[in-house]
């Protein structure tokens, strides 16, 4: 039988196999088989990790190429040691799915899950100048003792490919940046780009854990990137004419704390989303360890997390719902955004967790909230937030009065920044502007900023304490002269 005829025969297989519709885009499985598609190619093949492309293979692989024929796992690693990977410090080579093109399909046997096939097609670069070359695929995942397994991966069709004018370049050499990334001591780095009004790319390089590489929908915990979620959901309450941003909160809330201070009965909505409550940050740094007014509401700018937890109450008992389920019903289930979540449950693919550390590499215990809380610990993907991100800066949801009061200034910060609603506003020399919100806690420093006029955006997930010391390089690749006055902005004293 010709090499022609076994491959003709394997695809008439699969395909006939196939007894169920494609899965969901939002469901575990999907999410499971892409996880694992980011570990063999953008973490085992694009940087010869081949412990790591080993670990995914099955002792029983078949791999057919309409161009090299066909492959058992031993040849297949021989053949990538010895040859694209044999000099890898030079190599050139990279492999990139074409997302969108993804189809999986369940594999059922007496009614149990045993296995997945993955259609798609993916782009290869020989080199960084290079124009790729394209090509259909057909993988066929299979569970072995618990751990999902490459068992058969055919490559067929391929040929030139056009690249869109549209797509713009990430972060081209992989082991480079792993390697930059060890030297700065950060575990993982997730970058999400957007541009023209679209999330265009996501990466995700480093380690989840020592010797495990970080899937590309690795959930981090984004710290006070919460609080632009919880202000979004807020502003839409107010363009569906159900909040008033001007009332008092007492109407709805009163913290036992200041329940006698006057100053209670003139806390605003428009205050807490632009930090000018008089709360502390946190009532636990103060002496007291009480929640106090340190400042006529209204009068100055104090950044604060308390304030944004006085919301959420006065929301919950205003609705008679947790934030949550506000955030599920005006967001999450809208964008999809299944991997976004206040509250920790039996949902969440610990395995996908990053893990938080401390400067000296040790690690936190990661936080499990079971009640949301209004300004921090929000667990989401870049590719979560990049969806929440792009709908903020198209507007959605908001009406055209309450998009304005959102990125008109409200209150001065620093450095020539102010703060609108929920995010902090940069004008910059050339009349754009953007809206943006970091995030640091135990273990997180976060950074985003969306551009409404220029529909670009840019997502910076990291999971140490200093994360931070990362932020100047990727702001100036990305965005040359902005990002290095966005830099200067921050340093001026």
């Amino acid at each position: 039988m010709t090499k022609k005829i076994i491959l003709s025969f394997i695809i008439t297989i699969i395909f006939s196999a196939i007894s169920k519709a494609q899965i969901d885009k939002n469901s575990e499985l999907y999410k499971t088989i892409l996880s694992n598609d980011s570990l063999l190619f953008n973490v085992g093949f694009n940087t010869c990790n081949i412990k790591q492309y080993e670990n995914l293979l099955s002792e029983n692989l078949k791999f057919y190429h309409d161009k090299d024929g066909v492959s058992n796992k031993t040849k297949f690693l021989y053949d990538l040691k010895n040859g694209l990977c044999k000099n890898p410090g030079t190599r050139q080579v990279k492999r990139v799915l074409v997302k969108e093109s993804t189809e999986i399909f369940p594999l059922y046997r007496n009614g149990i899950l045993y296995g997945a096939i993955q259609n798609g097609e993916h782009l290869f670069y020989e080199s960084k100048e290079s124009q790729p070359g394209s090509a259909k695929f057909t993988n066929v995942w299979t569970l072995e003792n618990d751990d999902w397994k490459l068992t058969k991966s055919l490559s067929f069709g391929h040929q030139a490919y056009e690249i869109q004018k549209t797509e713009i370049s990430s972060f081209e050499n992989e082991r480079e940046i792993d390697k930059w990334l060890k030297e700065n001591n950060v575990p993982t780095l997730g970058i999400g780009i957007i541009n023209e009004g679209k999330l265009q790319q996501i990466k995700v390089y480093g380690d989840h854990t020592k010797g495990t590489a970080a899937p590309y929908n690795t959930i981090f915990n984004v710290a006070s990137l919460t609080k632009p979620v919880t202000a979004i959901i807020t502003l839409k309450l107010v363009s569906l004419g159900k909040w008033d941003l001007d009332e008092p909160i007492y109407n709805y809330w009163t913290d036992s704390d200041v329940a006698d201070n006057p100053r209670s009965k003139r806390l605003t909505t428009r205050h807490i989303l632009s930090h000018q409550t008089g709360f502390p940050n946190w009532r636990y740094s103060t002496k007291s360890k009480k929640l106090d007014f340190q400042f006529e509401p209204g009068s100055q700018y104090q950044y604060s997390g308390e304030g944004f937890q006085y919301l959420r109450k006065a929301l919950e008992n205003k609705f008679n719902k947790k934030l949550n389920q506000l955030a599920s019903e005006l967001i999450f289930e809208h964008l999809k955004m299944t991997d976004t979540h206040y509250i920790w449950n039996n949902t969440i693919d610990e395995k996908r967790v990053a893990i938080g550390y401390d400067t000296k590499g040790k690690p936190y215990e990661t936080v499990k909230n079971k009640s949301a809380n209004g300004a921090d610990d929000l667990l989401t993907t870049v590719e979560d937030y990049g969806k929440f991100l792009v709908s903020v800066m198209n507007g959605d949801g908001l009406s055209e009065k309450v998009f304005d009061e959102m990125v008109t200034a409200q209150v001065a910060t620093k450095n020539g920044k102010h703060f609108g609603l929920g995010f902090e506003i940069y004008n910059f020399k050339n009349g754009d502007y953007a809206l943006s919100q970091g995030g640091a806690d135990n273990g997180v420093q976060t950074l985003v900023f969306i551009y409404p006029k220029t529909k670009k955006g840019l997502i910076i997930f990291t999971n140490v304490d200093d994360g931070y010391k990362v932020y100047e390089k990727i702001l100036t690749h990305y965005w040359g002269e902005q990002g290095k006055e966005i830099v200067e902005i921050e340093t001026v004293k």
